[in-house]
């Protein structure tokens, strides 16, 4: 059943190469990388100043984080940038003047922060839970997405777009008459995507959270990593199996990268929130990548089982397909 898998193996491998899979695998380790380590860490995070106009000098005492303004033109120049939260004393009580956000939620937050600066001394001293700093989180945070996508979008993209040139090159009509198992040709091609995934999920782990950080979440990382690739590369392996040309495919491919992920990354990173997106399977897949990311394993029996099922369930699909395309070819 085995006999040429080797082969299999090596003939994949060199259209990886002549493909120019492993080098647009590694220009984007080093695009996020640079984007990770010499801007993002460098953005200014601290969106929310609190500006004060108090002409009266009402508030004698406020908090060293709170900015007085000069003059009304001052105050309201500042609130222009949608994200700075304003305090107008000119009438003896303080009244929050700030730019929506869009979340009532946040909106609230960022009211109460500005009220709480008020007084020079913190009234309850919150207890920091979490050893993370700012730069730590962001890190984390920006490498989780990073790699979500890579695996969600370019690996759906990358073992497809191989099996196109191969049908193009007629292998597929080939391989319909050489006793070569179907399993075998598959296999070799999720094992070397497989491998060449959980490489770059090691190397931008490793490279963005440093090496003591990266190696502590790496166990949960390469996890998750690995049912997300075979996930991915099943579906893109299917559907050029499927579909007749390569155009029909980037239309598929567009769908997925736009209108499916999409609303995973907005629920799970700025707070929207919508019901039904607990029916999405690519929101789970995306929360399991966080909390692997954040040192933790989901510990739910049920997500790694509907995981195997999925993978075998589509592996199976994947086959019956692939036989059905080298009898038609044949």
């Amino acid at each position: 059943m085995w006999r040429g898998f080797l082969s299999l193996l090596k003939k994949d491998f060199k259209l990886m190469l002549s493909g120019k899979f492993l080098l647009l695998a590694f220009g984007s380790l080093v695009l996020y990388s640079c984007y990770i380590n010499f801007i993002y860490v460098d953005l200014d995070q601290d969106i929310y100043p609190v500006y004060l106009y108090d002409p009266l000098h009402v508030q004698q005492e406020v908090s060293a984080d709170i900015v007085k303004a000069d003059s009304l033109e001052e105050w309201e120049a500042e609130l222009e940038d949608g994200y700075a939260v304003g305090i107008d004393m000119s009438g003896g009580t303080p009244e929050i003047t700030l730019v929506s956000s869009g979340l009532e939620r946040t909106d609230n937050y960022r009211a109460a922060y500005a009220l709480s600066l008020l007084s020079s001394k913190s009234q309850t001293a919150p207890e920091i839970a979490g050893k993370d700093n700012k730069e730590m989180k962001s890190r984390r945070e920006i490498t989780c997405e990073f790699l979500f996508f890579e695996l969600a979008a370019v690996g759906f993209l990358g073992l497809a777009s191989m099996l196109f040139k191969e049908k193009q090159m007629g292998v597929i009509r080939v391989h319909g008459v050489l006793p070569i198992s179907k399993t075998a040709f598959i296999l070799s091609k999720l094992g070397l995507f497989l491998l060449s995934d959980l490489v770059f999920t090691a190397l931008l782990t490793v490279i963005n959270l440093g090496v003591l950080e990266g190696v502590l979440v790496l166990p949960y990382v390469l996890m998750q990593a690995a049912i997300l690739s075979l996930i991915m590369a099943l579906i893109g392996f299917f559907c050029a199996v499927r579909l007749p040309d390569f155009k029909q495919f980037s239309l598929l491919y567009l769908v997925l990268a736009v209108f499916i992920t999409t609303p995973v990354f907005l629920v799970g990173q700025t707070g929207i929130a919508w019901s039904w997106i607990k029916y999405h399977p690519m929101y789970h897949l995306f929360m399991a990548m966080k909390m692997a990311y954040s040192g933790m394993s989901s510990v739910n029996v049920v997500y790694y089982a509907m995981c195997g099922l999925t993978i075998i369930l589509l592996f199976l699909l994947v086959r019956q397909a692939l036989i059905r395309e080298m009898a038609k070819e044949g």
